[in-house]
């Protein structure tokens, strides 16, 4: 049955191809149709109203819309869904802050309820958010194969293929038939057979796997070993997040085994979770890239972003004060009209190697700079590519200033005016050179050392960089202004 969420967005007038527009454009009608449903003068939710909302629309969708709700709504919102697979959905795609608010809001039987029917993959991501003290309650109520299946599934690292993969897939022996495997597929509809089959020996090890198609089109006696195809790709449990995404981005692989050090499988990583860590790792990234890893819910303090965020900026103000210092060293030694200059070499040569080294924090990221030959030639090419930015850009504002100079007189005729067009020209090379050498070896070093390379890619290189290319500008304007006034 077509439901309203899907016909608003046939409806739209957005592009076919405009996905991010389409959902936008549902978000915003949700979030108004929500805000109608509670009165915010008065506190009170017309009930009618939101359970007609959770039954027209996607449970997803009110996933992302409950985000804009007041929190004592949220809960409302939940308990007005129409089942327990909707409350499922809606409680795994929903944000961390809602999922806050429901497990405190939500009493021991009803999580009982929600986790049984869980997956267990989803259940050990989404128990995240749950405190301590309430998780091992809620492991002691629940099915003890279900529990013991989620408690081995969160000892794996937060990142890795052991937290990725799902443990609930097919798997049969070689000398089962095809007739027989997909009797028993259908007698357990809730596990996705699109999955993978995948095929043991006797011992249990893994063989192979059996693509969908193939279960279809063969008559039904057939044993699944004649069908079969090779595994060319696996991970262990303690894989890294980064390795897994790379496998399966470079091979395309719809599902990834996950086997213990005997070849035993345990597990499988779709290629819906690989998008998702994909997802989760991009906006860690970009965290970094700014000089925060902060993750913060609707109730955190003002006081707690602070104490996130200062740290970074504290260097930027400690990189600032030295700046202060190179200034004040050199005003004795450079013409006055030299520190007009200033924001466009500081400018120009932080966004270069700002540049850089998010092309090679995005390079580190997906993998594509593993090989020695590959991060030899990206570095060779970004350090061409920004020393050959800043002569060009050198060349062309040291011509404009020249002219400016020449028929403006900004140095006061105490040098030619080709003096002050070398001046700038040259000085903005130097810095965008030294942004460049920043911005390409500053990711490197801190991967080498074994810091997250994304770290320097935002606060670090701005620091520095407004320090270098101050430092190397003055230089070479004391230089040049101190050999046409001797």
């Amino acid at each position: 049955m077509e439901t309203h969420a899907s016909k608003v967005a046939d409806e739209s007038n957005y592009p076919q191809g405009n996905l991010e527009s389409r959902t936008g454009h549902l978000d915003d009608i949700l979030k108004e149709k929500l805000e109608k449903a509670f009165h915010k003068q008065t506190s009170k939710v017309r009930l009618h109203d939101l359970a007609k909302i959770a039954c027209e629309h996607s449970p997803i969708d009110l996933a992302y819309a409950a985000s804009h709700l007041p929190p004592n709504v949220r809960p409302v919102l939940y308990e007005n869904l129409p089942n327990r697979e909707a409350k499922i959905k809606f409680v795994v795609n929903t944000d961390s802050d809602t999922r806050l608010i429901l497990f405190r809001y939500l009493n021991d039987l009803e999580l009982k309820k929600l986790f049984e029917k869980m997956p267990t993959d989803e259940a050990v991501w989404t128990i995240e958010d749950m405190s301590e003290r309430r998780f091992r309650r809620l492991m002691e109520q629940l099915d003890t194969k279900k529990a013991s299946r989620i408690k081995e599934q969160k000892k794996h690292h937060r990142h890795s293929a052991g937290r990725l993969m799902t443990s609930e897939f097919f798997a049969f022996k070689m000398d089962m038939t095809i007739g027989e495997a997909a009797a028993y597929i259908r007698d357990n509809p809730r596990i996705d057979f699109l999955k993978g089959i995948f095929i043991l020996n006797q011992a249990g090890e893994l063989q192979g796997y059996v693509p969908a198609r193939n279960m279809m089109i063969n008559p039904p006696n057939i044993p699944l070993r004649q069908v079969m195809r090779s595994i060319l790709h696996k991970v262990t449990a303690d894989a890294s997040r980064e390795e897994v995404i790379d496998i399966v981005e470079r091979y395309k692989i719809s599902s990834l085994p996950v086997v213990d050090i005997d070849n035993y499988l345990i597990g499988v990583i779709t290629h819906e979770d690989v998008v998702e860590a994909m997802e989760d790792l991009a906006d860690e990234t970009i965290a970094h890239m700014a000089g925060t890893k902060e993750k913060f819910t609707s109730h955190d303090s003002v006081m707690k972003r602070f104490l996130t965020r200062s740290p970074w900026l504290l260097a930027t103000l400690l990189a600032g004060l030295i700046n202060v210092g190179v200034i004040s060293s050199f005003q004795n030694h450079i013409l006055t009209f030299v520190i007009f200059f200033v924001p466009l070499i500081t400018g120009m040569s932080g966004n270069i190697g700002l540049q850089c080294s998010t092309v090679l924090v995005r390079s580190m990221a997906i993998g594509t700079l593993s090989a020695a030959g590959t991060r030899r030639e990206t570095i060779i090419k970004e350090l061409g590519s920004g020393i050959f930015t800043g002569a060009i850009f050198g060349v062309g504002c040291g011509v404009i200033i020249y002219f400016i100079d020449l028929f403006g007189g900004s140095s006061l005729g105490i040098v030619p005016p080709f003096a002050v067009g070398a001046i700038v020209g040259i000085g903005l090379l130097g810095g965008c050179i030294a942004g460049t050498l920043l911005g390409v070896f500053s990711p490197l070093f801190f991967a080498r050392i074994g810091v997250d390379p994304a770290i320097s890619a935002g606060p670090i290189v701005t620091a520095f960089n407004d320090f270098l290319s101050l430092t190397i500008y003055f230089l070479i304007a004391w230089g040049i202004s101190s050999a046409f006034l001797i």
